[in-house]
């Protein structure tokens, strides 16, 4: 019952996530369906490690209540309920035999795993279920029980087509509400405390990057000497965009920097990061073994010397700084991309650009950014004039007219 997930390395250098049972076998169904996505699909490495996860979870449930995975299906409300209310030394990996059978949940319980939580995994779980029936190693049958059938009436105008005729798609059956959130951004304050906090013109880049460009630190870490282009004019190199930008390219690193999105683009880079990036070049220029790396950012000072940072590092920067900043909670790589898309949106720009510049595959990921600054919608209500002033306005109106 020690289902679990687990890293692998082929020869080739390539990595992934699969799942294993307690034989230390890789379970067959699970290890197709993860190479797809890594190598079908062309997923990341991370997103083979968050279904693996997930698949790893269901089968140890299954496993754990005497079920195969594909009867498993039938009763994945049940699955739910244990989700949430098993704790990791119930539903772990390592799970004491003792506790496999313990009733958890009751009311009032608090859940373990919350909403969000548990539709990640849901997720893994039906496009696994999906993966295998696409391939003949389960049944059909099985898709209507972890899809319905629901028309369009509940999507947007916009989003049901021109013509007026009714359209159908899939649902997924299971799926749990999930509460609004606040975007958790860094503050501008916050943003000024640690470009105060760095040391280096390096780690002042690695800051803006994130804050002034939307950068995923996989993104920064992966960036080539190629892909910066700071020439008002670059079509001396091949490229056709306008004024300072850099391209964020999807390619296999290694040092296991990833961009997430298929999609190439390209980000405008505006005075402080150019800046940033003419610093940080004579710095680099300093230091013997960091000047011939492709990768623009690079070890400086302590590990090997020129090797490309590791997306870990960038996490255990900001961690630093925060504490040199003596910020109460540290600032996250995620919390400066988020300053820079709450950033975007209250300067007025639309949906569809925020979700360009960030290398968002669909605008519903960038939707999160709509909610405008409370200092926006205090701002909004004092414009507004009071009945006095209306009043106000209307008689002299009416004195002027006679």
């Amino acid at each position: 019952m020690r289902v679990r997930a687990f890293p692998v390395k082929l020869p080739s250098g390539a990595r992934y996530w699969t799942v294993i049972d307690e034989d230390l076998a890789v379970v067959g169904e699970a290890d197709e369906f993860l190479r797809h996505v890594r190598f079908g699909r062309d997923g990341s490495e991370l997103t083979t490690r968050a279904y693996a996860g997930g698949i790893a979870l269901y089968l140890r449930w299954c496993r754990r209540t005497g079920r195969s995975w594909q009867a498993g299906v039938e009763h994945l409300g049940l699955f739910i309920a244990w989700l949430r209310h098993a704790p990791p030394e119930v539903s772990g990996a390592d799970a004491r035999p003792g506790l496999v059978a313990e009733v958890l949940a009751g009311p009032g319980r608090e859940p373990v795993r919350g909403a969000r939580r548990v539709n990640a995994v849901l997720t893994a779980v039906r496009a696994f279920i999906s993966h295998a029936v696409s391939t003949g190693r389960a049944p059909g049958s099985l898709l209507p029980l972890i899809y319905e059938i629901a028309d369009d009436r509940d999507l947007p105008e916009v989003a049901r087509g021109e013509d007026s005729r009714m359209r159908w798609r899939m649902r997924a059956r299971h799926r749990l509400r999930e509460p609004e959130t606040v975007v958790d951004r860094a503050a501008d304050e916050e943003i000024v405390a640690l470009l105060r906090a760095c040391c280096s013109a390096r780690d002042r880049l690695i800051v803006l990057l994130m804050a002034r460009a939307g950068l995923r630190r996989g993104e920064v870490c992966g960036l080539r000497r190629s892909d910066v282009h700071l020439l008002a004019d670059s079509r001396a190199l091949g490229c056709r965009v306008a004024r300072a930008h850099l391209h964020v390219v999807r390619r296999e690193n290694v040092n296991g920097a990833w961009a997430k999105s298929r999609r190439q683009r390209a980000v405008p880079l505006d005075f402080l990061v150019v800046g940033a990036f003419d610093a940080y070049e004579l710095e680099r220029m300093q230091v013997p073994g960091a000047r011939d790396s492709d990768f623009v950012l690079v070890n400086l000072f302590r590990g090997r010397i020129g090797a490309p940072m590791r997306p870990d590092a960038v996490g255990e920067l900001l961690a630093a700084l925060s504490r040199r900043a003596g910020l109460g909670d540290p600032v996250t790589p995620h919390q400066l991309r988020h300053a820079f898309g709450s950033g975007l949106m209250d300067a007025g720009g639309a949906v569809d650009v925020v979700a360009e510049l960030m290398g968002h595959m669909q605008m519903s990921s960038s939707q999160v950014y709509l909610h405008p600054d409370p200092a926006r919608l205090r701002a909004a209500v004092d414009q507004v004039p009071g009945p006095r002033e209306v009043g106000a306005a209307a008689g002299r109106e009416k004195a002027g007219g006679r």
